[in-house]
């Protein structure tokens, strides 16, 4: 059974906190099964997208993973802007935790799919 889309938000920013990462939820979506997109902000006018894998993945059922929509060093940030305006127009439900961090660190490296 999957962690609800709340507590695994929770327990990201926490994450984040003990690493002294400022994380902060921008969009509270469904909180049972919203899903959920993790922004990372470099604070120089790019940004990572980090956002649920596509169904179908080996232990996807039970755990969440990611897939990174724009990979380091990031897009500029009005691209990453729209992308979330289109998911958001398609699924108002969503959650999006933004994450300032200037190195790029998402604290997401168990829960990445495996690249194709």
């Amino acid at each position: 059974m999957r962690l609800k889309a709340e507590i695994w938000v929770k327990a990201y920013v926490r994450r984040c906190a003990v690493e002294g990462v400022a994380a902060v939820v921008v969009r509270h979506g469904d909180d049972d099964a919203g899903a959920i997109f993790i922004r990372i902000n470099r604070l120089d006018g790019t940004s990572l997208l980090f956002g649920p894998a596509p169904a179908g993945l080996d232990g996807a059922e039970h755990d969440r993973r990611w897939v990174a929509h724009y990979p380091m060093p990031g897009a500029p940030d009005e691209k990453v802007d729209d992308m979330l305006a289109r998911e958001y127009g398609f699924d108002r439900d969503l959650w999006l935790v933004e994450v300032e961090d200037r190195a790029g660190r998402a604290f997401l490296e168990d829960w990445m799919a495996p690249v194709h």
